[in-house]
């Protein structure tokens, strides 16, 4: 079924003291979607995110992945971190550790792979994101825009059913955003399940099947990607989009 909802979000509640960070936030992602999040800094998009696989905990409300709540902690919590990739802006590779290894590693340990099969796999994905000739090298010795990508051939290579992405090219300098935001879209063509906070504008509007807009911890509106650049219905939107696509 192509329309199974994934990722839902029920009336998800989150305060870090009195700052009420996300807001009675409703949201169904179906299998398949790639959902950006757009919106002005501190509205709660990366806390959101953070939420889907529990790196964030939440003060009320519920929400499950493929069916299944979140659970607390220990193995079940393992289990969905597998099934839920997370990309962010820092790369968080393991800087003592091969281009190669980083990628393998999960497979093994998680996935409990046989290691060949693992490296096969491995070299698959780093080719897949543009640099398999890189696999013997360490982190330090990639530009920060192929460690984004080896970063999200290690989520591939869990074989996700949701990828999450929290900012992937902010860290970036501006002539390597292009080359992430270029495996991101061919992921989205390719049928990934997608959430994505982004400030690209134009990823959002190439890759997107729904743009949400979030301020102040809520979410304000959400369309296609045409209609909400095109004819936003809120005035908090309009304006949101008027400071920012007039440079």
């Amino acid at each position: 079924m192509p329309d199974q909802e994934l990722v839902v979000l029920d009336q998800v509640n989150k305060r870090f003291g009195d700052h009420h960070v996300l807001r009675d936030v409703n949201l169904s992602v179906l299998r398949g979607e790639v959902v950006v999040i757009i919106g002005p800094s501190g509205a709660g998009k990366s806390t959101l995110c953070r939420a889907i696989n529990r790196l964030e905990t939440i003060d009320s409300g519920t929400i499950s992945v493929d069916g299944v709540p979140l659970p607390a902690e220990g193995r079940a919590l393992a289990q969905l971190r597998a099934e839920v990739g997370m990309v962010f802006q820092s790369f968080n590779l393991f800087s003592h550790k091969t281009v190669l290894e980083n990628v393998v590693l999960g497979q093994v340990h998680v996935l409990k792979k046989r290691r060949d099969a693992a490296e096969r796999r491995a070299r698959e994905l780093l080719d897949r994101v543009g640099i398999g000739a890189q696999a013997a090298k360490f982190p330090a010795q990639l530009s920060g825009g192929q460690q984004q990508r080896v970063a999200i051939a290690r989520a591939l290579a869990m074989d996700p059913k949701v990828m999450l992405f929290d900012e992937p090219t902010s860290a970036l300098d501006p002539e390597m955003v292009n080359e992430v935001l270029d495996v991101m879209t061919s992921l989205a063509r390719d049928g990934m399940t997608m959430i994505v906070v982004t400030h690209e504008m134009g990823f959002a509007r190439r890759a997107a099947d729904r743009v949400v807009f979030m301020a102040d911890g809520e979410i304000v509106e959400q369309n296609g990607p045409d209609d909400f650049f095109g004819t936003p219905r809120t005035d908090r939107a309009r304006s949101f989009l008027a400071k920012i696509l007039t440079h």
